[in-house]
């Protein structure tokens, strides 16, 4: 996993280097604290993982205007922004094992630090002056949106359906992955077929990405993780982990396992007895299969491309994106 990880760095460090610039460069805030806050969230070890598929994908489709790097930063501005508003909402006091923003700086501050940097992504958006990719960036904000209020409507519901669940990753993670690479697309005036297939790529692998994610918090060491044991739960996220299990399991596992769910301030072993049942009730089995059927979906959607360094960076990522550790 470090030597997939490592190579990935190693063929894009040069475009990594470009895009740290352009955060910064198009940063541009007037107040200080604004300065603070969004530097806090955005320098504090972010993979750039969703500028970096624009940036590749422009690649793909032979960009040559010069501007693949400004623009891929939309897309990591508005990761930034829903990351700040999103730690408000669920009271998350740790982010990328750091505190968050508004345990620093109160909610507020982080809330409207959040609103300014979905502004400069809407402004660098309109420098385009391209009206699909304007209208790109305002349904990826509208969809986020819908996506957070969707999840906070059901917070904690064990009832969660996993189609619900899947439509609120879509909303909340694979637009923001599909809009990176379509917009590549359409930036380099591609063809309507590669802008098809750029989508696709990003969508399954934003899918992929989330499910991915949600089984760290069942798998992998919290403190790697820079979260707190069990934080999905106690912010009552209820992820397809829980979710099938919860509909797999016998009447007597289920009504542990609801018991402990129902308690945010559960121990660490009875979230050890919880991630058993999961493992048991094969939650942790079928998610992971669900990504890996997203990754290959999106390995199939980039192999329409001749072969290229960027296409096989692309592919490279997709098997990060399932292999991970954080």
């Amino acid at each position: 996993m470090n030597e997939l990880k490592t190579r990935i760095l190693d063929m894009v460090k040069t475009d990594l280097a470009e895009i740290e610039v352009a955060l910064v460069e198009n940063l541009k805030p007037n107040v200080e604290l604004v300065s603070t806050i969004a530097g806090h969230i955005l320098f504090s070890g972010g993979k750039r993982l969703r500028p970096l598929l624009m940036v590749l994908c422009a690649k793909i489709c032979h960009y040559q205007g010069g501007y693949d790097k400004t623009f891929s930063i939309i897309f990591e501005y508005l990761h930034a922004a829903t990351l700040l508003h999103d730690d408000v909402v669920d009271g998350a006091l740790m982010r990328r094992g750091k505190p968050a923003a508004h345990s620093l700086w109160g909610g507020a501050a982080a809330v409207l630090t959040g609103d300014f940097l979905l502004a400069r992504s809407l402004a660098i958006a309109a420098e385009t002056g391209n009206i699909r990719i304007i209208r790109t960036i305002s349904e990826i904000t509208d969809n986020m949106a819908q996506g957070e209020i969707h999840q906070l409507m059901r917070k904690g519901d064990i009832h969660l359906s996993e189609a619900e669940y899947l439509e609120v990753i879509r909303r909340k993670t694979a637009v923001l992955f599909q809009g990176a690479c379509r917009v590549s697309a359409l930036i380099a005036d591609a063809p309507q077929g590669w802008e098809i297939a750029l989508a696709d790529y990003g969508f399954h692998l934003g899918m992929a990405f989330q499910m991915a994610d949600d089984l760290l918090d069942y798998t992998e060491d919290s403190l790697a993780l820079g979260k707190t044991v069990g934080a999905d739960l106690k912010e009552g996220k209820m992820t397809l982990p829980v979710i099938y299990a919860l509909n797999a399991a016998g009447a007597k596992d289920r009504r542990r396992m609801e018991a402990i769910i129902a308690n945010p301030e559960f121990s660490v072993p009875e979230f050890q007895e919880l991630v058993s049942y999961l493992k048991a009730h094969g939650g942790i089995d079928y998610t992971w299969q669900k990504a890996n059927a997203h990754i290959e979906s999106a390995k199939t959607a980039i192999a329409r491309f001749e072969p290229s360094v960027p296409r096989e960076i692309l592919m490279d990522v997709a098997d990060y994106a399932l292999k991970r550790k954080s």
